[in-house]
């Protein structure tokens, strides 16, 4: 029985200290060099499989600088036991999204698009059940002239403050119609059905804690009783640089986060370079989770 359902106690306590006894206490601590994420080598692997079972991320970083090539997040997925991209609308056609300013994604609402803050969520907490976004892998080309660091947090260890504090929070963020984001319409058309799940459930495949969320307000439809809306406002309190397991990084060129869809953020930014390329990330969005056993792939 999981550790994460209320009623195995036992089971939580001692999978918690474990979890506590080992994460990490700073994001120098997540960041591993790798020669080449299109060609790990079995140290490499053997390194981040230590900092996934810590962390559920790490950061890589290379030498590679600003090197185009989105062969280097889909090739490391494809060595993580990663396989099947999310093809959201607005990705590129080959599934990877090139992130850059793009102004007219903006005006439709799409801020990652912009040099705007982004609030807390996980990737996908508006997909349907059947496509939900697992993994995570951020690859950075160049970094913005200044500002755009990004928020991380392991959603476990969300889980635990949230538990701690009150068992409720949990069986209210598990119930299945916790949160509901709306439908997307554009120009009159329904381009995304709302979607209505819980925040934290378990992955029938692995038995891992899967969560989404999002800090958006904006229509957002939280499940319409007291602990429920203690459970979303003591979740809120948590994300914030007061929280020690709460870590800031901004990418540099080389740089990725590969992560079992933790919970980020980002800052605004600046994008007036010298040389005038601006802000340049590949994001690829996976429905697994990296692989428990990278030394078998």
């Amino acid at each position: 029985m999981s550790q994460f359902l209320l009623d195995n106690e036992q089971a939580y306590q001692t999978w918690r200290a474990n979890k506590l006894g080992s994460y990490p206490q700073s994001a120098s601590e997540l960041i591993v060099d790798i020669a080449d994420p299109r060609s790990l080598t079995t140290a490499e692997k053997d390194l981040m499989s230590v900092l996934f079972k810590r962390a559920n991320m790490l950061i890589y970083n290379t030498k590679l600088g600003e090197t185009e090539d989105k062969d280097i997040p889909r090739k490391c997925g494809q060595q993580l036991g990663l396989a099947h991209l999310d093809p959201n609308m607005l990705a590129d056609d080959d599934g990877i999204t090139s992130l850059t300013v793009v102004p007219g994604k903006l005006k439709r609402g799409y801020i990652p698009y912009s040099d705007r803050r982004l609030l807390w969520h996980t990737d996908g907490y508006y997909n349907k059940p059947d496509q939900q976004i697992r993994a995570v892998i951020l690859h950075c080309v160049r970094p913005a002239a200044e500002g755009g660091e990004n928020g991380l947090v392991d959603p476990e260890m969300i889980y635990i403050q949230l538990r701690d504090e009150n068992p409720e929070y949990i069986e209210a963020l598990m119930h299945p119609q916790a949160m509901t984001i709306p439908a997307n319409t554009e120009s009159g058309e329904i381009t995304r059905e709302a979607q209505t799940g819980p925040v934290f459930s378990l992955d029938i495949a692995t038995n891992c804690l899967h969560m989404r969320y999002t800090a958006r307000t904006r229509s957002i439809e939280w499940r319409d009783d007291t602990v429920t809306r203690q459970a979303v406002d003591y979740l809120a309190g948590l994300l914030n640089d007061e929280n020690p397991y709460v870590f800031n990084h901004i990418l540099q060129s080389g740089q990725g986060l590969v992560c079992n869809n933790v919970l980020h953020s980002r800052t605004a930014f600046s994008d007036e370079q010298a040389d005038g390329e601006g802000r340049l990330l590949y994001r690829a969005r996976y429905y697994e989770r990296v692989s428990s056993d990278l030394a078998i792939i």
